[in-house]
């Protein structure tokens, strides 16, 4: 990896319908498309900068942890999205490990990014974990 080796992990708690293939799909399965499918929301949402779509995606009691960094509720890092003082030009995870354990799931993997903060360009390279648990969807 580039750089200094950084794990970020990432806890939170993320409304997720169950779904059911009519293909036959197993419950299971259709359980890790949607965990894969919230990676992409995720990571589409961080590079076009779109807190809207990040407090859809973000349950009330997410909690971010980052090295060398306190650890930042849902509201501190909403307000840090709709600041606009970082851009992402990459957002990009892979290697991704989804473990479905009933109600929770936890997915690993490798999160590469290239982000301007202040006018600087950096990019990190992490290896994250992120904890997701099913609830009931609200209705609007």
């Amino acid at each position: 990896m580039k750089g200094s080796q950084l794990i970020a992990v990432l806890a939170l708690i993320v409304s997720l319908a169950a779904t059911r293939s009519s293909s036959g799909q197993s419950t299971h399965d259709a359980d890790v498309k949607e965990l894969e499918h919230l990676e992409t929301v995720w990571n589409e949402a961080h590079e076009r900068g779109d807190p809207a779509a990040l407090d859809a995606l973000w349950a009330d009691d997410l909690e971010v942890v980052v090295p060398k960094m306190p650890v930042m509720s849902r509201a501190d890092v909403l307000s840090f999205a709709r600041s606009g003082r970082m851009k992402f030009l990459h957002y990009t995870t892979s290697d991704l490990h989804v473990r479905v354990y009933g109600d929770a799931a936890v997915v690993t993997g490798r999160l590469q990014r290239t982000r301007t903060l202040n006018g600087n360009e950096m990019s990190d390279d992490w290896r994250f974990t992120k904890t997701y648990v099913r609830e009931t969807r609200k209705c609007a």
